[in-house]
């Protein structure tokens, strides 16, 4: 039986130790409390405990912490390229705008000097854009982007903002070409705005001169005369200016002398040139575009008959007639002559 006697244990296992440990425990936590609510016991503790606890919760965070970290950074890298993108693009096309604005501000003022520069007998003006441009030595040509289909017609006057450019020569349906006045084909009736003087300006394959082959060698013309349309030919109207006298060469044993002249029109930079129509009924259009006629004048003036030719005065005096023989004064009866021989009278008986 003593098997069943140490069954039952000693008595201090028995029901007795679950009362005093909530005993204890409940001193224990009165103590504390009192040490809380009196001297912040708690409060160091808790200080100190969360020293020792936090680089254990830092290193058992750290992977989740740097999955986040990682995924903040990617995001915040594609984030800064595509802004970056996004504001390298807005800065090209504010480059690109601020040059079209540039462009359209000097577009705009080339205009402006253009329509300023127009002659009083141009009736409308058409601006157009030079696409391509050819300066041989053969050919001198440039094409704008007008064409039939803006009423640009063949032999058209082509100007710029500082003097004649050439005539169109090839007319298609959006562009034409157009022959400068450099061409070595090309050829402009010119006068001189210091004399008066009309000859013929000629191309020479140098879109900075023009050559004047067929002025006499003592013709007036210096360096820095002004050469200006002389309205003939059929295209251009008097008085637009050409260009500027630079070199005059005249030579005694040649029969003409050697001018250069150097065109106003800037034909190696110009971007913009003006397409012209002239007045129909100004005495000043070219007389092709009105059929060789003039529409101006009174068809009912006619010529006044010419005066009748008055008689002439007398042309000799008597003195004069009598020195000439055989001349007898104006208006006088003829002399009579007696035979030759001595002079006989009667006799006295």
């Amino acid at each position: 039986m003593a098997a069943f006697g140490t069954r039952s244990g000693s008595p201090r296992n028995r029901g007795g130790s679950a009362g005093f440990r909530f005993s204890l425990y409940a001193l224990v936590s009165i103590v504390i409390m009192v040490l809380d609510q009196r001297l912040d016991w708690l409060e160091r503790v808790r200080f100190a405990l969360q020293a020792v606890t936090y680089p254990v919760e830092v290193v058992l965070n750290s992977p989740v912490t740097g999955w986040h970290w990682l995924q903040r950074e990617f995001a915040s890298r594609h984030a800064l390229e595509g802004e970056n993108r996004r504001l390298r693009a807005r800065l090209h096309e504010l480059e690109m705008r601020t040059l079209r604005v540039d462009a359209l501000a000097a577009q705009n003022a080339a205009l402006i000097g253009l329509r300023h520069s127009l002659p009083p007998v141009a009736e409308r003006w058409l601006p157009a854009d030079i696409v391509n441009i050819e300066l041989g030595g053969l050919r001198q040509r440039i094409l704008v982007d007008r064409g039939e289909r803006n009423g640009v017609f063949r032999n058209q006057a082509v100007l710029d903002d500082y003097g004649v450019v050439g005539q169109t020569i090839h007319i298609g349906p959006w562009s034409a070409e157009v022959q400068l006045i450099t061409d070595p084909d090309h050829d402009l009736p010119v006068q001189n705005e210091r004399t008066g003087f009309r000859t013929i300006a000629v191309g020479t394959g140098d879109p900075d001169a023009l050559a004047l082959p067929y002025l006499p060698a003592n013709a007036d013309i210096r360096v820095g005369d002004v050469l200006v349309t002389s309205g003939l030919g059929g295209v251009f109207p008097s008085g637009y200016p050409v260009g500027r006298v630079t070199e005059v060469h005249p030579s005694a044993a040649q029969p003409l002398a050697r001018v250069l002249v150097a065109p106003f029109a800037h034909l190696t930079t110009d971007r913009e040139v003006m397409l012209l129509w002239f007045r129909q009924g100004n005495p000043a259009s070219p007389l092709k575009l009105l059929g060789g006629q003039l529409t101006s004048g009174n068809p009912a003036v006619q010529p006044m008959p010419a005066p009748k030719p008055k008689a002439a005065p007398a042309a000799c005096t008597p003195a004069r007639a009598a020195q000439k023989p055989g001349v007898q004064p104006s208006g006088s009866a003829p002399a009579q002559t007696k035979p030759a021989g001595p002079l006989t009278g009667p006799r006295k008986p």
